[in-house]
């Protein structure tokens, strides 16, 4: 199950993602908003939850930049989220820095470039080895602050 969210700059790009992931045979938990006007970090925090209660795998925030999401999931204790505006972001937050969330921005990047970075963040697998012992040490800081 992958968790989606965005605020209402993300509304139409949300649409677009979960048509695309539902064609694909993902299953989507849809956590808002639905176009009203919002504040993100309610969604980021909605969409986080989920995964870290495992009822979600993974997760997709959408914003005007993506910027505000990012910094709200990041927030939450074992929620490594990434901003990603490119294909390579988008591939190597998943192998080497093991994110579960992916931030994108509505107004920054368009719709194809979307649908293929959200593609490439859910099909990309944790690399492990070295990278592992880095993620440890970003939880060790977590834990500690």
């Amino acid at each position: 199950m992958i968790a989606v969210g965005c605020d209402h700059a993300g509304y139409e790009l949300k649409q677009e993602v979960i048509s695309h992931l539902t064609e694909k045979g993902y299953e989507i938990m849809d956590l808002g908003c639905n176009g009203e006007s919002c504040d993100y970090p309610i969604i980021a925090k909605a969409v986080a939850e989920n995964i870290l209660n495992k009822k979600c795998d993974k997760g997709i925030l959408i914003c005007g930049t993506g910027i505000g999401m990012s910094i709200a999931a990041n927030k939450i204790h074992g929620i490594r989220a990434a901003l990603c505006s490119d294909y390579f972001s988008a591939k190597y937050t998943r192998l080497h820095n093991d994110a579960n969330v992916m931030c994108i921005g509505a107004r920054t990047i368009g719709v194809g470039l979307a649908l293929e970075l959200a593609d490439v963040f859910l099909e990309t697998e944790f690399e492990g080895g070295r990278h592992q012992r880095r993620l440890d040490l970003i939880h060790e800081i977590e834990n500690n602050n």
